[in-house]
């Protein structure tokens, strides 16, 4: 039987994590047809006799290797049927009819591609990367100066977060977060899966950055929500290499979308900054003991 909805979830040395998603998700979504995937990367924890024993309903893969989050990703889009794919991660928390409310967002809104939720902080306050627009050489280095905090209400300063839109109003984005991400199956035979040329990171800028030039919709809804731990999800077991490809992933976004549009000079000045910084972000995670991979999120 065809679904409304599937869900898509990788994971990778989470158990914990994974056990709190799939709970909320089965206890807060009701109103629809929906089925789960979850497309395990060779994990050396409980991960998958835990989703066996207690989620016999769940489609599990498992991959004889750590695929990456973007190669496990498509697998699962490509095996699942439903008429909305929910990219979701594992470290995620589902709150009340939270999926029902995207859903019924994407029926009534005939022109969306896809919709993300108000994804949360574990302490409430939101993570304002579920409503970007697309980083251009000029919002990007205004985000890494911290400008968008100076001056939220900015469209130049806060572009890339777009803090200057009111976050508890449904609006038109550039991009989502892919903590949360839902795309029309629609959209995706009409322009694909996830570029597997990233990894792990930069995926769901570079699938939404498709979608709108496809000419579809991207909506940020408020009135759905989830609460995202963020890097609890197994991007903290290894760290190093996924610093890494966090940063490559800015390399592979801006030498697809943007380096046609500018001279050779500025390009290798950006790739430059870029690497500088992932130097950088290396050299302070070995030195202190807790491990980032991204921005750092509030805890409870």
């Amino acid at each position: 039987m065809k679904r409304k909805l599937s869900i898509i979830i990788v994971n990778y040395n989470a158990e914990k994590f994974l056990l709190e998603c799939l709970d909320s998700i089965y206890a807060q979504t009701k109103q629809i047809s929906f089925d789960v995937w979850v497309v395990d990367n060779n994990s050396m924890d409980t991960s998958v006799p835990m989703v066996q024993q207690n989620f016999p309903q769940v489609n599990l893969i498992e991959n004889k290797e750590n695929a990456g989050f973007i190669k496990a990703n498509n697998k699962g889009i490509l095996a699942s049927k439903g008429t909305y794919v929910l990219s979701l991660n594992n470290d995620t928390v589902v709150l009340p009819g939270a999926l029902e409310k995207l859903v019924d967002f994407m029926d009534r809104h005939p022109d969306a591609g896809a919709c993300g939720a108000k994804v949360l902080n574990a302490d409430g306050s939101i993570q304002h990367q579920c409503k970007r627009g697309f980083p251009t050489p000029s919002s990007a280095l205004f985000y890494f100066l911290g400008l968008h905090k100076l001056f939220p209400r900015s469209k130049v300063f806060g572009h890339y977060l777009m803090t200057y839109l009111d976050a508890d109003k449904t609006s038109e984005v550039d991009s989502l977060s892919g903590s949360c991400l839902m795309v029309r199956r629609r959209v995706i035979e009409d322009i694909g899966i996830m570029d597997e040329d990233y990894i792990m990171y930069g995926d769901d800028l570079d699938w939404c950055y498709r979608i709108k030039k496809a000419g579809w919709k991207i909506y940020y809804v408020p009135d759905a929500q989830i609460i995202h731990y963020g890097g609890m999800g197994g991007s903290r077991v290894l760290p190093y290499r996924n610093i890494w490809e966090f940063h490559r992933s800015m390399i592979t976004f801006y030498k697809k979308h943007y380096a046609n549009n500018h001279t050779a000079l500025l390009n290798w000045g950006i790739y430059g900054m870029i690497f500088a910084k992932g130097i950088v972000n290396l050299v302070v995670n070995f030195l202190r003991k807790e491990k980032i991979v991204g921005s750092r999120k509030p805890q409870a």
